[in-house]
């Protein structure tokens, strides 16, 4: 009996995209966590960790997308590798929303979360998780940098 077993192809130029991605995704879900704990309890400290959140997303936000654009000129990839272009564009809003909440998060402690902080980060938190599961997706229907091997039991 034979199984098969995905194993990395050799040769594939990989996009870093993926990678860059994953700090700004964090962040804004983590916006959304402690916005909700600074809205349950009033607790400066939740506030102040959102500020720094939702602004360190963005940075790194804008780091992703330098990362996508260098990945798109870089080619040649398969053409599946790269993100689909509804995936951009939800992760391309999400950061724009994200530059919103961003600025909302400069106000005062309370009128910085309740209620349009914590309404954008929730949007932003799933837009991203949204784009991600759509990339993810994407990957496995195409199977992105995966091949089939035979392998001997």
């Amino acid at each position: 009996m034979s199984e098969t077993r995905p194993r990395t192809a050799v040769g594939i130029r990989y996009p870093f995209f993926p990678v860059a991605l994953a700090v700004p995704t964090v962040c804004f879900i983590a916006t959304l966590l402690t916005d909700l704990a600074y809205w349950k309890t009033a607790e400066m400290m939740w506030a102040d960790f959102s500020a720094w959140l939702v602004t360190t997303g963005v940075i790194f936000g804008f780091v992703a997308l330098v990362v996508w654009v260098v990945d798109l000129l870089r080619g040649p990839f398969v053409r599946a590798q790269l993100p689909p272009w509804p995936c951009a564009i939800a992760q391309v809003v999400a950061l724009a929303l994200a530059n919103v909440n961003m600025l909302v998060h400069t106000h005062d402690a309370w009128t910085s979360v309740v209620p349009w902080g914590l309404v954008l980060s929730a949007i932003v938190a799933v837009l991203v998780l949204v784009a991600g599961w759509m990339g993810r997706a994407a990957m496995y229907r195409e199977r992105i940098a995966v091949q089939q091997v035979g392998v001997a039991p």
